[in-house]
Parts: structure tokens; C-alpha cells; sequence
């Protein structure tokens, strides 16, 4: 029978690469044990894809697009809690809350504001289960950046007493977490994961991504290239910082092609994958030079041409970290975020903190999420 104290939340996530929402649904203990009970994912209609990513940059009647994206957003965040649901063989009412990032359409913290669409009323409305949303504001109203909120959670399942690790999330952006209990918990965004390699192959072969980065590996670096995008003031910014689609985008792309317009396309590909693995080598190597190992999750780590590029980066820094997906910990790099939102409404449910200031910069912890009953 289960334990009545233990409650059960949903964590969905839908990231920068804007391929589709992960959810899982998860139950907590007093103790602190999470144990994971369903996953599932749902990819998002081509028109809904579309339309996000046109929201990215200002465009006409954007206010009524947005609004019309946020419900779509919704429908297919219901949809993925009634796979949940079903998947588990629970019911609506045995779910404590759902935790839903939203899709962030536009990030400036520093012009003090962020924005992830969603409609989390009408996806309380769908599902019938209270919804916890909007859950960086209330750091960046403090002063942080709203951004990583990941480091917390992945102390909370990833920290280990005995060694420094390195968790790493590659989606459409590249964040750490430095999880180090002599010298505190810190985190950051990195630079780009895998939000302009995605752009590249989508423009030149129709595809939504690199596989395995099979096309990647097909090309060759170019050094030059390499060294101006590592020139990137952002790459050099001190943290606490974040960044998004607002800074790496096609626009900053063809900027930095310019006296490449003789390069072949797989060899600009291997140049990205190398760039986003040498901006998170260099993080690590600046930030964490005593970590054991870096963990790897989102999309990134089903990328084994990058992997092994990180483990070069890392290894030509003589580094020491071991570099492996967070299969090894036994969470699958799929989950790790969407888990990590069900524990931010958890947090957010039980008036727990759920920022880390050292981490985003804000003025002290604060309560992160808005509540939607149902």
C-alpha cells in the first residue's frame, strides 16, 4: 500500500531546442527520496513548433500569436499528463500538482524580466490537477537572472559527500552545475548546447537535429572559426550569468560565417559541436578544476560524437573529469529536467525555497512558482 505521507507530482519540460515536452511523474518522500514512477514524451505539432520559434524574435501581431501558442502549449501539456496518468495506471486526483516550466520565448534579466508561455490556467483547467508555473520571475524580482534553477535539484540527486561532480545539461543551451560541498553549489549557462547545430542541419538537410552527431563527425574544425566564436564575450562573463536565444541565434551565426563562406557545411557542424564542447570544457576547467566527473543530460548526451568532444576538450586541459551520461547515476538524461520541475513544485508546495542565490544572483532564496488550482 502506499504511503500516504509520500506525495506525487508531474515535472514537464519543453527546453530551447523546441522539439517536444518531457514529463515524468514522481513521488516524494518526507525523507527526501524521489523515486520516479512514469515518463513520456510528446513531440510538438509542426505548427506549434513553428510558431514558437517565429515568437523568438519580435514579429507582427506577436501578442495574439503568443496567446494562441500558449494554448496550444497547454493542450500539449495535458496531453503528456494524461500519458502519465495512463502510463502509471493512477489517477488525476492522486497527483499533488503538476510542475510546468512553459516555453521561454524571451529571457533579459538584464532588463529585469523573463517570459515562458504556457496558459498554465487552461492546463489546470485540462488536466483537472493544481498547476505550479512561472517559476523564475520571482528570483529575477530579487535581482538573479531566474536562471539555472537546476543546480538545487541536482545537489538534492546527484551530490555525493566524497567527490566534486559536474553536472552538465546540453539542450538548446549548455548549463553546469558545480556540485561541491566544501566550496557551495554553483552554476551557470555555459554558452550554446545544441541550439545552433540544430539550425545548421535544419537549414541544410531538412533535419531537426544530429543524430549520434553523425554529420558533425563527417567534417573537419576549423581552428580560425573555432577561436572567434570562443571570442564571444559572453563565453568570458564571470557568473552569475544566463543567456538564451536572445544571444545564439541564426543572425549571430552568419555574423561569424562571413569571411567562411568557402567552408563545406558538415565542417561548419563540426566547428559548432566543438564550440559548444569546448565553452562547457572551459567552464568546468575554470569553475570545478577538482571535479571527478561531469555528468551529462538533455538531448547532448544522446550525442556521442560530442561526448567524446568533451572529453577531448577536458583531457587537452589536463583535466581529470570522466565524462558520462547521467545513466550512470541511474536517472536517464531525458528525465533530469522535467524531475527537476516536479521537485520545484514540490518545493514550491511545501513553501521550501527552491533558488540557490550564489547561483542566479538574486538578493536571498526565495519561494520560486505561481499556483493555478485546478
Amino acid at each position: 500500500m502506499p504511503d500516504p505521507q509520500n506525495k506525487q507530482y508531474i515535472g514537464l519540460m519543453s527546453g530551447t531546442s523546441l522539439d517536444g515536452v518531457d514529463g515524468v511523474l514522481a513521488e516524494f518522500a518526507p525523507d527526501g527520496t524521489i523515486r520516479t514512477i512514469a515518463t513520456a514524451y510528446l513531440p510538438f505539432p509542426p505548427a506549434l513548433r513553428e510558431d514558437l520559434l517565429k515568437l523568438q524574435a519580435p514579429s507582427e501581431n506577436e501578442i495574439h500569436l503568443e496567446a494562441l501558442s500558449a494554448n496550444g502549449l497547454a493542450h500539449v501539456y495535458a496531453a503528456c499528463v494524461t500519458d502519465l496518468l495512463a502510463n502509471a495506471g493512477v489517477t488525476a486526483e492522486s497527483v499533488h500538482a503538476v510542475g510546468a516550466h512553459g516555453q521561454t520565448i524571451r529571457h533579459r534579466p538584464e532588463s529585469g524580466y523573463t517570459w515562458q508561455t504556457g496558459n498554465p490556467a487552461l492546463l489546470a483547467e485540462l488536466t483537472g490537477i493544481d498547476v505550479v508555473a512561472d517559476f523564475r520571475s520571482r528570483d529575477i524580482a530579487a535581482g538573479g537572472q531566474g536562471a539555472p534553477l537546476v543546480p538545487a535539484f541536482h545537489q538534492a540527486v546527484f551530490g555525493n559527500a566524497e567527490e566534486v561532480r559536474v553536472v552538465a545539461n546540453i539542450g538548446g543551451i549548455g548549463n553546469i552545475s558545480v556540485l561541491d560541498r566544501c566550496r557551495g553549489i554553483t552554476g551557470f549557462d555555459t554558452g550554446p548546447g545544441n541550439v545552433l547545430m540544430d539550425a545548421w542541419i535544419s537549414r541544410h538537410l531538412g533535419k531537426p537535429y544530429d543524430a549520434g552527431g553523425a554529420w558533425a563527425a563527417s567534417g573537419t574544425e576549423i581552428p580560425a572559426l573555432l577561436t572567434e566564436m570562443m571570442a564571444e564575450p559572453y563565453i568570458a562573463l564571470p557568473p552569475p550569468k544566463s543567456t538564451g536565444r536572445d544571444l545564439f541565434h541564426a543572425d549571430w551565426l552568419a555574423a561569424k560565417l562571413t569571411g567562411y563562406t568557402a567552408a563545406s557545411p558538415e565542417d561548419v557542424q563540426a566547428t559548432l559541436a566543438a564550440f559548444t564542447a569546448e565553452s562547457i570544457a572551459e567552464a568546468v576547467a575554470k569553475h570545478a578544476a577538482n571535479a571527478a566527473a561531469v555528468y551529462v543530460c538533455g538531448g547532448g548526451a544522446c550525442n556521442s560524437h560530442l561526448m567524446q568532444r568533451l572529453q577531448q576538450s577536458l583531457d587537452a586541459r589536463k583535466h581529470q573529469a570522466r565524462v558520462q551520461s547521467t545513466d550512470a547515476l541511474r536517472i536517464s538524461p531525458n528525465h533530469v529536467e522535467a524531475l527537476a520541475f516536479a521537485w520545484l513544485a514540490h518545493r514550491f508546495s511545501e513553501r521550501k525555497a527552491g533558488n540557490l542565490p550564489r547561483v542566479t544572483g538574486a538578493s536571498g532564496l526565495r519561494i520560486l512558482g505561481a499556483l493555478y488550482p485546478a
